[in-house]
């Protein structure tokens, strides 16, 4: 692998192998280099060569590590540094050594298991715990920055072995100063993974994030995505108008409790949906710990591990894949 060398200061990244492609970048595992024998391991993110020299796709990729370089918080992969090396720019981030959400769910199909009921729950809650403070977030001046993430799903959330929960990717988050995709005449965002209002090309606010994360929710408890279909369109019109379930008649598992928080976060009306990712983490929380001893990240850590089948001395994850 070749090593990326920021020439301003001389830290040096080896690339170590390839862990995530999309359409338009590449995410590595890198050791940071540094004196006396020093290696740190990184997740090194690069716009591909043959769209690094687009003014465009290069504005957009400075833009989410400016966006993303004071979110620092537990639930939320951290960046570090951006980068040029011979006219490329790279992003250094948190390596999180484990799998993201979607590989989570095909491991329970592939096994024909379900997610316990409370760790999707946790899991759930912990993206929320991300989400609000991300939601929350001032810049230097104290200007309130209206961070969207915009692209809540599955593929941006990892789960460290350990059982940290970490919400990544704003690559087409909007907020203050920082927005690219013109709502009103694109959607940005995966078609089964959004809310109402993104869906028919409106304008969002931090509630557009909520209903995504509910389908997320619903999707670990069941093991689908009740709104995908075949056809992207007909997934956005899943998403605007099918009829909403009791999910407590397609798991049984699911208790009123439980339900009343999914049928909020999926309400089409987001005058009536949950206001803030904290009132969403809130219910999640009091659901999960007010009247029993609930899971932790130590729990969700041990489930992980024997779910792959990782050795506590094992030192590869698997490959994940994810929109860089």
């Amino acid at each position: 692998m070749p090593a990326l060398k920021q020439l301003s200061n001389g830290i040096e990244y080896e690339l170590v192998r390839k862990i995530a492609e999309g359409g338009m970048g590449l995410v590595y595992e890198a050791d940071q280099l540094g004196a006396g024998n020093f290696r740190k391991t990184v997740a090194v993110k690069l716009i591909r060569e043959e769209y690094s020299a687009i003014p465009e796709f290069q504005k957009n990729f400075i833009g989410e590590a400016r966006l993303v370089a004071d979110l620092i918080h537990t639930s939320i992969v951290q960046t570090y540094h951006l980068g040029n090396a011979n006219g490329q720019y790279f992003m250094v981030m948190e390596f999180v050594r484990g799998v993201n959400l979607e590989q989570f769910i095909e491991r329970h199909l592939a096994l024909g298991r379900p997610i316990p009921v409370d760790l999707a729950a946790f899991i759930v809650s912990r993206v929320a715990r991300g989400l609000a403070y991300a939601h929350q977030k001032c810049d230097r001046e104290g200007r309130h920055l209206n961070i969207v993430h915009r692209d809540i799903g599955p593929k941006n959330v990892m789960l460290a072995y350990e059982g940290d929960v970490k919400l990544t990717d704003f690559g087409i988050a909007k907020a203050l100063d920082l927005m690219y995709n013109e709502e009103g005449k694109v959607i940005a965002g995966k078609d089964e993974y959004l809310s109402p209002e993104q869906a028919s090309y409106a304008v969002t606010d931090a509630r557009a994030d909520l209903f995504p994360l509910g389908i997320v929710l619903t999707e670990l408890l069941l093991n689908r995505n009740i709104f995908r279909a075949f056809d992207r369109a007909q997934s956005r019109r899943n998403i605007q108008t099918m009829p909403i379930p009791r999910f407590s008649t397609l798991r049984p598992e699911i208790d009123d409790k439980l339900e009343a928080i999914i049928q909020k976060a999926l309400t089409r009306d987001r005058e009536r949906r949950y206001q803030s990712a904290y009132d969403f983490m809130t219910d999640l929380e009091v659901y999960l710990y007010s009247d029993r001893y609930g899971p932790t990240i130590e729990k969700l850590g041990v489930y992980l591990k024997e779910l792959f089948a990782i050795e506590n001395n094992d030192s590869r994850p698997p490959i994940y894949s994810s929109r860089p």
